[in-house]
């Protein structure tokens, strides 16, 4: 269904944004590896396949975001993966704030920076995935994680930056979903069990739903999770 369709993945040089790159390119997306180090991006690119391409992209740094919209050109598939885990084992009273600050930047402005980039294009040619790599410490439904408030907040404002885009694009054939992978076992979770090619999976379906799919959940593997 979706050979040749053109994958953009944030930060994708390691860890589960790496792992997700290898998934799309096996179901034979053209699959764009972004990371805000070029050599990185590049070194990852390589390892996956020679047709695999790579891009410099910071999504803190809008003028990285516009170079990669004017490389790239059209793009049918977003998975904002890149995010930062800066403030576990701290709590709401004393977190130092400019944890909190940075990690907005990444995680909400970032993802929200590449996503006005790249969703208005598939908009107007009427197709398009888009996908949040998201978390269920930032659910109300669960509860939010006190021991790393600022992580868990930006990820609350991420699902809900989720559901508006869903609703903005809502009938234009441009999907848009939240990710749950769980704890996956990267630099930012060592210990965790699940490994990221298992998450890659449920974040890879979500990135080629068929044109009836849903839009504006939370999703985990083929669950509906409550915001």
């Amino acid at each position: 269904m979706l050979e040749q369709r053109v994958a953009v993945i944030t930060g994708a040089n390691r860890g589960l944004g790496r792992a997700v790159a290898a998934e799309l390119h096996r179901r034979n997306l053209s699959v764009v590896v972004t990371a805000r180090n070029a050599a990185d991006a590049a070194r990852a690119a390589a390892e996956l396949g020679p047709d695999v391409r790579s891009q410099p992209l910071d999504i803190t740094d809008p003028g990285s975001v516009t170079r990669a919209v004017g490389t790239l050109g059209a793009v049918d598939v977003l998975v904002c993966n890149a995010g930062v885990l800066l403030d576990s084992g701290t709590d709401p009273l004393s977190v130092p704030l400019e944890l909190v600050e940075r990690t907005l930047l990444v995680n909400l402005v970032g993802s929200w920076r590449v996503a006005q980039a790249f969703v208005p294009d598939m908009v107007r040619r009427g197709w398009g995935r888009v996908v949040f790599v998201s978390s269920a410490t930032g659910a109300f439904s669960v509860g939010l994680w006190t021991s790393a408030p600022g992580y868990s907040v930006s990820k609350t404002a991420v699902n809900g930056l989720t559901t508006m885009l869903a609703t903005q694009t809502k009938g234009s054939g441009v999907l848009v979903n939240a990710v749950n992978p769980g704890q996956v076992r990267t630099r930012m979770v060592p210990d965790a069990r699940r490994s990221p090619d298992e998450a890659a999976v449920d974040v890879a379906d979500a990135a080629t739903l068929p044109d009836d799919g849903p839009t504006g959940t939370f999703l985990r593997g083929d669950r509906f999770l409550d915001w």
